[in-house]
């Protein structure tokens, strides 16, 4: 009885783990093959100039722009923003998502949750850019530093 109760415990540990970690799972439909997508090339092209880790994860930021309906360019630039495109990530957290302390199991599995939130939470959702990065960092210069970045990636569509 005292094994039963002990990996009931524990079970019921793992299911209260705070919201620092996330399991979202989140395809649920085919992903693209980006390899002959303009916006890859661009993508790239920036996180190359820039020396970024984040170049890696090019495809994963068009992957998780289109499934959550968010500008292509407004993940990369927050994460360009927050982390220089992931020279500064601990806990795979490219965005400073919760004040930084947010832990992800992968730098993909981070743009994908905070893809999902910007798209789906009650604090973003139905909003434009403007509207996001007013709520993602209210201080005033910080929209005009993530659309500067989205232009560099490229220019308005």
């Amino acid at each position: 009885m005292r094994k039963l109760l002990s990996g009931v415990a524990i079970f019921a540990g793992v299911v209260s783990l705070p919201g620092h970690i996330s399991t979202r799972q989140v395809h649920a439909v085919p992903i693209p093959n980006y390899r002959n997508d303009p916006r890859l090339q661009s993508l790239k092209n920036f996180f190359e100039r820039a020396a970024c880790p984040a170049l890696k994860y090019a495809s994963a930021f068009l992957e998780a722009a289109d499934i959550y309906e968010l500008d292509w360019r407004l993940l990369p630039s927050i994460s360009y923003v927050e982390s220089s495109g992931g020279k500064a990530a601990p806990n795979n957290n490219l965005f400073g998502w919760d004040a930084g302390r947010a832990h992800f199991a992968s730098a993909a599995a981070g743009i994908h949750e905070v893809g999902y939130q910007l798209s789906h939470s009650e604090l973003y959702r139905d909003k434009d850019t403007d509207a996001i990065l007013a709520i993602y960092n209210p201080n005033a210069d910080y929209a005009i530093k993530v659309k500067w970045v989205m232009r560099q990636i490229a220019p308005s569509e």
